[in-house]
């Protein structure tokens, strides 16, 4: 007897295999961001770099392991990564892809065929999204998850470890929660220090530089409600500020909170 192809006009959702989100972004039904689809799996935010520039951002990963945790490094030109998963595919199964040229985002696309290069070299570096699950099974609020936005991330005056020619400043994502809600997260995220670890910090964003929470750098603002602090987390994204700012001839990455969701179980992450 033969199982049953999932219908294909139905949207992943938490209870959604890896196989199946990918498919839905390859197939461009899928162009939201991805936090809280395919629960219990890891998802990894890209990089994508000619290989001349692929050594010096690899000893930049090395040295900034916080807010760039390697998971895997592909060979030149390959679009697929057994570590990652089968059945994948690294220029088709992001939900939206950002191009950049001369340190500038060109464009944001569905997929990266047509910009497909043969040294092209993959770094999948760890995201938030993968500890999310495990502070919801903690009880903890995602307030981004709860509204249907994507999560609110913010440039800092927090100065990275120049390394490989890039430098820069860290980018953090933002999750409101209540002081005792605030450190259990903390002991939670700490067993994850493939998927950015612990905190950075909370409380006053003015202190890392964040002068407006209402105006996030990139995805969207989330409510804060009465008694909650603001609790930061180095966050993915900050390749992409600093690929700008070694304004890189050529460069591909995920769109914000819109990540490759891979065949690797959290628990692969977790410490004990």
């Amino acid at each position: 007897m033969t199982t049953p192809r999932p219908d294909d006009s139905i949207l992943p959702t938490a209870h959604s295999s890896p196989a199946e989100v990918r498919r839905a972004a390859r197939e461009g039904r899928l162009q939201a961001p991805t936090a809280g689809l395919a629960y219990g799996f890891v998802q990894a935010n890209l990089v994508i770099l000619p290989e001349p520039q692929a050594n010096g951002f690899l000893r930049f990963c090395q040295a900034n392991p916080k807010p760039c945790p390697l998971l895997a490094v592909s060979e030149p030109g390959a679009r697929s990564c057994a570590t990652l998963g089968s059945d994948l595919d690294l220029a088709r199964d992001v939900p939206a892809y950002r191009v950049f040229r001369e340190g500038r985002l060109q464009a944001t696309v569905s997929d990266v065929e047509a910009e497909w290069r043969d040294d092209l070299v993959t770094f999948a570096l760890g995201c938030s999204f993968t500890f999310e699950h495990a502070l919801q099974q903690a009880g903890l609020p995602v307030r981004h998850i709860e509204e249907g936005r994507n999560v609110p991330m913010y440039r800092t005056s927090i100065p990275l470890v120049p390394a490989g020619g890039f430098a820069g400043h860290l980018v953090v994502s933002m999750r409101p929660m209540k002081a005792a809600d605030a450190i259990r997260a903390i002991q939670v995220t700490t067993r994850f220090p493939q998927a950015h670890g612990a905190p950075v910090h909370l409380g006053d964003p003015s202190r890392i530089g964040i002068a407006d929470m209402r105006s996030p750098d990139y995805g969207d603002a989330v409510s804060v409600g009465e008694g909650e602090l603001p609790v930061f987390w180095a966050c993915g994204v900050t390749p992409q500020q600093v690929l700008m700012d070694a304004g890189v001839e050529f460069a591909i990455t995920h769109s914000p909170g819109h990540m490759l969701v891979t065949d690797i179980p959290d628990s692969e992450l977790a410490l004990l």
